[in-house]
């Protein structure tokens, strides 16, 4: 077994792979950037080194650093996580060449499938069934538009050397495919250094299926069975599940057995995922679901195979990498028990869900069911990486059960000041057709308009502010801090006391009347002067009038456009002076991976444009300002 361990990673799946490392009494060995000194994964391994500034470009993606720390502390092998530099097969041969071991599939593997073209090129050979697609290297726009228009739309444009949801469009019509092909090249050139696509046909009710491989140095390769992502949004997974509902054993002995043939046709070793596209429009059919990409790492859902299976992954990737065959035969593996995970986001899903950055000054997540995180409270949310800051993982004796008890955890989710999707994971989760089993890739996209939560505090939450501030008051009694009893109004002496209580969320002030038994769902705490409320999910904060009180406002658009974030401007669509109509585009953003577009809020003049392709801004600086036309 090795004896010592390197993680190039960080956050949640750096702290998830020590956790099994100091259980098989593994020395851990993190690697840290600027932003992440004082990180979870940094407290939690044995010996951290710092490999430079903040942005991942110039840390965590920079090989040779990494590669530096692990000769400095002398360990003996290097595992990547996930995302960064896991999939990169240059990464991975330097590392065998500095005689490390590198803890994942042979270069050549990555190699192989790290090429969406290529890959399905490889798969037709091993007689993997893939979608109808184009996958020539003629790249010319108008080329990639008439192959585009003979699949026939919808299409997918993907890019060849993508990942993660990154660098893919949906096309609907011909008219669109040139403004999506620049988009997804763009990105695609951004977030991976290559713009070549690949076009696939869109499948109308596409059901996202993907089966955990394992192989050896051996030769040997088994499945963990298979994994439901199909609930997504923009192409990023949300609710993970295993196994897959409506799944019957012909169609799991079919779609299992291509994904082993997938990884022997590649020599795969280590822990991999093939990931499957299903036309659900008559369920799930061993003929209706074909090969779309390998990823050639460990997944973020890889824990809900685990709960089905009761087995450790990352044991599993450290006694591989370590010359053991699996520690299982394929005869020996099975199912027991339903399993979900839900991914966690510091976004706020109330604004087109702007990724959230800042301090946890409250942080709690429950502790019934299984929590993968790589934060805790008092850290931050930085704006460098990805958004995730959390996987709730329930498991159940049935997926009514996993479903339940997902919920639970959902609805005690508390998160202050930044901002999460909690609500809308529960709303999703609690949906009829998803209790139900019926899903597909657009479940969320479909119902969107009632997934999203009210941002605003229902009478309930008011309800319950107001309890809490009196509660506050008796326990104190004129203690420092706020003084609800100011607020208070129609005290009369021998009669039923009428409490009313003055509050304020944001720009709203309300006077809430208190009924003495009233009971009221949720929690509060106070903090500050503010009083803070966590109900099924959301967070709200509250004050007397004239206080602060962390309360947030917002106000209707008045043609000033902020940065919602701290990003990089990566496009630049309109000139000041330009007339533009509601809903244009007018700046694109790049912050946590992820493009945001600002668009203008009403027809009008480009009146005041700060703003440059390739400039950094911090959160609230003035881009646009647009004046109503007169």
């Amino acid at each position: 077994m090795i004896r010592s361990l390197l993680i190039a990673n960080r956050g949640e799946i750096a702290c998830r792979i020590i956790r099994t490392a100091r259980r098989l009494g593994v020395r851990t060995i993190a690697v840290f950037s600027d932003a992440d000194a004082k990180a979870l994964h940094v407290r939690e391994a044995d010996e951290a080194v710092h490999i430079g500034p903040s942005p991942a470009r110039e840390s965590y993606l920079v090989g040779e650093k990494i590669i530096a720390a692990a000769r400095a502390t002398g360990a003996a092998a290097i595992h990547p996580g996930y995302g960064f530099l896991s999939e990169n097969a240059d990464f991975a041969q330097a590392v065998i060449d500095s005689g490390l071991v590198w803890v994942g599939p042979k270069p050549h593997s990555i190699r192989a499938m790290g090429l969406k073209d290529a890959a399905k090129r490889l798969m037709d050979e091993a007689g993997v069934p893939t979608t109808p697609g184009y996958l020539g290297e003629d790249q010319v726009p108008e080329r990639l538009h008439r192959e585009a228009d003979s699949i026939g739309y919808p299409v997918l444009i993907k890019a060849v050397a993508g990942g993660g949801g990154k660098g893919m469009r949906r096309v609907n019509a011909s008219e669109e495919f040139q403004d999506m092909l620049q988009s997804c090249k763009r990105e695609a050139a951004s977030s991976f250094g290559d713009d070549r696509v690949l076009i696939e046909k869109y499948i109308l009710r596409p059901r996202h299926i993907e089966v955990q491989v394992f192989g050896d140095t051996q030769g040997n390769v088994v499945h963990l069975f298979e994994r439901d992502c199909s609930l997504q949004r923009r192409h990023q997974k949300v609710i993970e599940e295993a196994p897959a509902p409506g799944m019957d054993e012909a169609t799991r002995a079919a779609v299992c057995g291509a994904a082993v043939k997938a990884a022997q046709a590649v020599d795969y070793v280590g822990a991999g995922t093939i990931e499957f596209i299903a036309d659900a429009s008559e369920g799930l059919r061993p003929d209706r679901i074909w090969f779309m990409e390998m990823n050639t790492r460990l997944q973020v859902e890889h824990p809900v195979t685990e709960e089905i299976t009761g087995q450790d992954l990352v044991e599993w990737q450290l006694r591989v990498a370590s010359g053991e065959p699996l520690p299982l035969r394929q005869e020996e593996l099975g199912i027991t028990g339903w399993a979900m995970e839900a991914r966690l986001y510091a976004e706020d899903p109330a604004h087109e869900f702007l990724p959230s950055t800042g301090r946890l000054d409250h942080f709690e997540l429950g502790r019934h069911i299984r929590i993968d995180t790589g934060v805790e409270e008092g850290d931050r949310i930085s704006p460098y990486y990805d958004p995730m800051i959390a996987k709730l993982i329930a498991r159940g004796a049935s997926r009514d059960e996993a479903i339940e008890r997902l919920l639970d955890t959902l609805d005690q989710v508390e998160v202050w000041p930044v901002k999460t999707n909690a609500a809308f994971l529960a709303r999703a989760a609690a949906d009829p057709d998803f209790r139900a089993g019926e899903v597909d890739t657009a479940f969320i996209p479909s119902k969107i308009d009632s997934l999203v939560p009210d941002p605003s505090p229902s009478d309930a939450v008011w309800n319950l502010a107001a309890n809490a501030m009196l509660a506050v008051e008796f326990e104190t009694r004129g203690g420092s801090g706020f003084d609800p009893w100011r607020a208070l109004q129609g005290f009369r002496a021998n009669s039923e006391p009428d409490l009313r209580v003055a509050l304020r969320h944001g720009a709203e002030t309300r006077t809430v009347q208190i009924g003495r038994d009233e009971e009221v769902e949720g929690v509060a705490t106070a903090s500050g002067d503010a009083m803070l409320v966590f109900s099924e999910g959301q967070a709200f904060a509250f004050a007397l009038p004239g206080h602060s009180g962390g309360a947030g406002g917002g106000g209707a658009s008045d043609g000033t456009l902020l940065s919602p974030m701290p990003g990089r401007v990566i496009s630049v669509d309109a000139r000041q002076g330009d007339a533009v109509a509601k809903g244009q585009k007018l700046i694109t953003l790049e912050a946590m991976k992820m493009e945001h577009s600002l668009v203008a809020p009403f027809d009008g003049i480009v009146a005041e444009l700060n703003a440059a392709e390739g400039a950094q801004v911090t959160e609230g600086t003035l881009l646009v300002r647009i004046e109503k036309a007169h």
